[in-house]
């Protein structure tokens, strides 16, 4: 049997992407394995967002083609974005790869690699390097296979491809194209099929997720196309919490804010791109926002969800910053208080609007400014952690925990991570847990037990840590 390890750079829709391929390459009969060096096939899922992941994996394949050099057999494939973005130029770079497959291709790979397999057995000729970039229709609906017999207790699940936004340093729409969406019944048939698996919790996956539908499902009564889905995913039975990303705050109007107010299963946290808090950025970031709109839309989440949690996405050093524009950034970063964010020095990606301007922020600025963001983020994160200690929250559970041996980890509505002494009878049943201790990144707590029949399996185990 032919093992196949994938390794996955970049973001969730990269995740969610490279777990369709790892399904699909299963029902084929390949097997998919943890380790590297038990491979015969290693394909690298890549993201083209930042030159820093671009790097990272031309490195790897670079260092996989000497173990090619002493096994003639062991294949080597690229997939997704940076595949998309350097095209045919990485065969020029990387002469030993076998794979080269496009972000509307994933589902290719296990025809491709038969194709290798077969030549290897003296069943055909041995292709060249096969290069697959090309667009498909319909491609947007191949992204829905999961791993069979393996439970999930929270799934990805991707409702459409592509982006039609532009933002000058973003490089999606060249890499995955325009948006594509899939049909709210074919969405919903695959998280029922989840459920009746297992599955407690999904996140719905897009570009730019709230523009789903846009231009092709009419409003009805007055809700957009993507809180319509919202609606028919809440009324899945056994499902228990919905969370979705990456949103933008354009298409954050009082449609989907209220939905917060009225769907239950809609969890209290919003990942919510502001990538700089100065107008005249933002303008040039061609992000059609402003800052006053950006904390109109906060302060609407938090009168309808005062317990609601926020992440963001922000950019230092993009070309031309300023020290006031980044100023800006920093005042609306405090006067937020995110409870999580994702902060990038700008680096330049080749094909955008921003890499015709030049780079001309230091990098020893950049790093100041990233470093008071981040100072700023860790004081946020951790007073809004700590104000949840003696609360009891409802959590998740969705497995072992890393560190600990007898721990276990799940998050609670605000998606944060709690981590409490447990058993593994309790994955993927929402407990209660009374927090004890925060820090920056996490919550530590005790269970809550409710019945006597609980209290009395948990005094014969000495791992439990019982709230009274």
């Amino acid at each position: 049997m032919n093992r196949v390890y994938i390794k996955t750079y970049g973001c969730q829709m990269n995740e969610r992407d490279s777990e369709a391929v790892a399904a699909l390459l299963r029902k084929r009969g390949y097997s998919i394995t943890d380790s590297e060096h038990e491979a015969d096939i290693v394909l690298l899922n890549t993201c083209a967002v930042r030159d820093q992941a671009e790097q990272k994996a031309i490195g790897k394949t670079g260092h996989l083609a000497k173990r090619k050099k002493e096994d003639p057999h062991f294949l080597i494939g690229v997939m997704g974005c940076m595949a998309q973005n350097r095209g045919e130029e990485l065969i020029e770079k990387l002469p030993d790869l076998d794979l080269l497959v496009g972000t509307q291709k994933f589902h290719r790979v296990p025809e491709m690699l038969d194709q290798f397999i077969a030549s290897q057995r003296g069943l055909g000729p041995k292709p060249s390097t096969l290069v697959d970039l090309a667009e498909e229709t319909g491609s947007e609906e191949t992204i829905r296979q999961h791993y069979e017999g393996q439970r999930q207790v929270s799934a990805f699940v991707s409702i459409m491809q592509g982006c039609n936004m532009h933002c000058t340093f973003c490089i999606v729409p060249k890499t995955r194209g325009p948006e594509r969406y899939r049909s709210m019944d074919s969405i919903c048939g695959e998280i029922r099929e989840l459920v009746a698996a297992g599955t407690r919790e999904v996140t719905l996956l897009g570009q730019i997720v709230n523009s789903y539908g846009l231009r092709q499902i009419p409003y009805r009564d007055g809700k957009s196309p993507f809180v319509q889905l919202l609606e028919r995913v809440n009324a899945i039975p056994g499902l228990e919490r919905i969370r979705f990303t990456s949103p933008h705050p354009r298409g954050f109007q009082r449609d989907l804010v209220d939905a917060y107010g009225r769907l239950e299963k809609l969890m209290p946290y919003v990942h919510l791109p502001v990538q700089s808090g100065a107008d005249s950025m933002l303008k040039r970031m061609r992000r059609p926002y402003t800052r006053r709109r950006f904390l109109e839309i906060v302060a609407q989440l938090r009168e309808v969800r005062p317990d609601i949690a926020l992440s963001t996405d922000v950019i230092v050093g993009f070309p031309g910053e300023t020290a006031e524009e980044f100023a800006a950034t920093r005042s609306l970063f405090a006067e937020v208080g995110f409870d999580m964010a994702f902060i990038f020095k700008y680096s330049e990606r080749s094909g955008t609007p921003a890499a015709e301007r030049a780079d001309d922020v230091p990098r020893e600025v950049k790093e100041q400014r990233n470093k008071e963001l981040l100072e700023l983020l860790g004081q946020s994160s951790l007073r809004a952690n700590q104000s949840l200690v003696g609360t009891e929250q409802e959590v998740l559970v969705e497995g072992p925990a890393r560190k600990g041996e007898g721990n276990y980890m799940g998050r609670n509505p605000g998606n944060r991570k709690v981590i409490f002494p447990g058993t593994e009878r309790l994955v993927g049943e929402t407990v209660p847990v009374r927090i004890t201790e925060a820090s920056v990144t996490a919550l530590r707590g005790e269970l809550v037990l409710q019945g006597i029949d609980e209290a009395e399996e948990a005094a014969k185990d000495p791992r439990f840590s019982i709230a009274k």
